[in-house]
């Protein structure tokens, strides 16, 4: 794909991620309706998944690869079904979530939150660099942090995401170790 064309559809899934956010922010129906479908927690386990198309596509510096890969991350939270029952641990820790999303933006709340695109930054400059050191230690890090975010702020409830959390951490690391390995035995493969 020709690089204008590329950065043209990257920033066009920019802005559709940035309205989705918008949108669910601003919209009580939209956001109550994304959250029933985000108690299935399929979403759970498939968001951490996005970062593997992700990092493959800042490795290869595709705008378009990366944005629809993140908007892909934001909008799994609604892909699947209402389940039929949650957990008790579940339901907890999703109200606070909801709680938390909804509820008064302060001082401290915004320099918290301002680590969600921080990980993106972070995450995408360092496959853009093809660093993978720091890549790895982008991953581990994001999911230590969200694992002590939650309990901190929501206790018992917040161990919910235990489970996800290190299966995405898992999946990622073996995906991305496998992507690099193939990459480099082809470049060794070529050398010889």
């Amino acid at each position: 794909m020709k690089k204008k064309l590329d950065f043209a559809i990257g920033m066009f899934f920019a802005l559709a991620t940035v309205i989705f956010i918008v949108v669910f922010m601003t919209n009580d129906a939209f956001f109550n309706w994304a959250f029933e479908r985000h108690h299935n927690i399929l979403s759970w386990y498939i968001r951490p998944l996005f970062i593997i198309p992700m990092v493959i596509f800042a490795y290869r510096k595709s705008f378009t690869g990366i944005f629809a890969s993140i908007f892909a991350l934001f909008t799994s939270m609604f892909w699947f079904s209402v389940p039929k029952t949650s957990s008790p641990q579940v339901l907890e820790f999703l109200a606070f979530e909801m709680d938390y999303l909804k509820g008064a933006w302060t001082a401290p709340k915004i320099v918290i939150s301002l680590a969600v695109p921080l990980f993106f930054v972070m995450l995408l400059l360092a496959a853009w660099k093809r660093n993978w050191k720091w890549l790895v230690g982008v991953i581990i890090g994001a999911a230590v942090l969200k694992v002590i975010w939650s309990i901190a702020f929501s206790g018992e409830a917040g161990t919910s995401i235990l489970a996800p959390a290190i299966f995405g951490l898992v999946v990622c690391i073996g995906g991305l170790g496998y992507y690099y390995f193939r990459k480099h035995k082809k470049v060794n493969n070529r050398d010889h």
